[in-house]
């Protein structure tokens, strides 16, 4: 059997720098991979594809399923493609738990948008990783930035108490609600209603209308009472149509003001800064995880069976781990 050629990674980072989409969904496959070689691919990699300024406005987005998150992002993009701007979408599915791809395919549900040559769709599972988005979204975004698209959207798997993750990574967060009113309401945690900057009533068409107009006011009724994500900038609730695309315009002129605003009063560098530095020891904790997990030995595997068993707390468990693999590397 002939062996696989050897990864040029100067060259794929010169690839994904001229915009090569083929290149840029194969360095996103790379940065992905949890296997050791190409983990260290992937450093390299990063470390060629320097930051862009200026910079790329990133959106997330996040709704509980069949809210219509989909359907909203191709009409949105297709309004973003329209004014002129590369349009980067990192769709993240859910996975299954025997082979750990995606289950939806986003990709499948956004079809015109997939053929528009300006546009990039990338799903990605979400595999174990919590807060709905893939444990290497922040490289995806990253690499993107560096093909050249100015303009990024991050669909998450959906609304619970730790799909709040993808505004640690993104300029502006859009949360995607039924047409339901008072009675959906009472069932969204107050956490993501306090990261949204927008809160979007999707479906405003048809028999629909009236009760989406009900819903936006019982939003903006709760959002008056919560402190926004960014001081000065309140956040706000509004309708949209994806299927007729009523809205869909205003909503993009809305995010786009909201993101010159950022930039003006330096908010945005200074939430680039506290996000960049949240990346660095979320690194540091999965490096920290992999490397106990590597280096268990016996007395740690009779501690896990320990604490399955109940005869050990898992914070005593814990702390003995760690006393163990810092004095093995003292």
């Amino acid at each position: 059997m002939t062996a696989a050629p050897a990864l040029d990674v100067p060259a794929l980072g010169a690839a994904i720098r001229a915009g090569d989409r083929r290149a840029l969904a194969k360095g996103i496959t790379l940065v992905e991979s949890t296997r050791d070689d190409h983990r260290a691919h992937a450093e390299a990699l990063l470390a060629l594809v320097p930051a862009t300024d200026p910079p790329a406005l990133r959106v997330g987005i996040s709704g509980a399923p069949g809210v219509g998150k989909s359907t909203l992002i191709e009409a949105l993009g297709q309004t973003v493609v329209a004014g002129g701007d590369q349009l980067a979408v990192l769709a993240v599915d859910p996975s299954s738990s025997v082979s750990g791809g995606s289950i939806l395919g986003d990709k499948t549900r956004m079809v015109v948008l997939s053929r528009d040559d300006a546009a990039f769709i990338r799903p990605s599972p979400a595999g174990r990783t919590l807060g709905g988005v893939a444990r290497r979204t922040r490289e995806a975004i990253h690499l993107c930035e560096a093909a050249g698209f100015t303009r990024i959207i991050v669909e998450t798997v959906g609304v619970g108490q730790s799909e709040t993750a993808v505004a640690g990574m993104t300029d502006l967060f859009v949360l995607v609600v039924a047409p339901a009113g008072g009675d959906e309401l009472q069932g969204i945690k107050r956490g993501i209603m306090e990261l949204a900057d927008l809160v979007v009533v999707n479906k405003a068409d048809g028999e629909l209308v009236t009760r989406a107009r009900r819903a936006v006011a019982d939003y903006r009724s709760a959002i008056a009472l919560m402190i926004p994500r960014h001081p000065g900038m309140p956040a706000d609730a509004r309708t949209v149509s994806a299927l007729t695309g009523d809205g869909i315009a205003d909503l993009w002129h809305d995010l786009l003001a909201r993101w010159d605003a950022l930039k003006r009063d330096g908010a945005l560098a200074g939430q680039r800064a506290d996000q960049a530095r949240l990346w660095l020891w979320d690194e540091v904790d999965m490096g920290l995880r992999a490397h106990a997990l590597r280096r268990a030995g016996a007395g740690e595997r009779s501690l896990e069976r320990a604490v399955e068993a109940g005869r050990v707390l898992p914070h005593i468990a814990a702390a003995q781990i760690l006393d163990r693999l810092l004095a093995d590397d003292r």
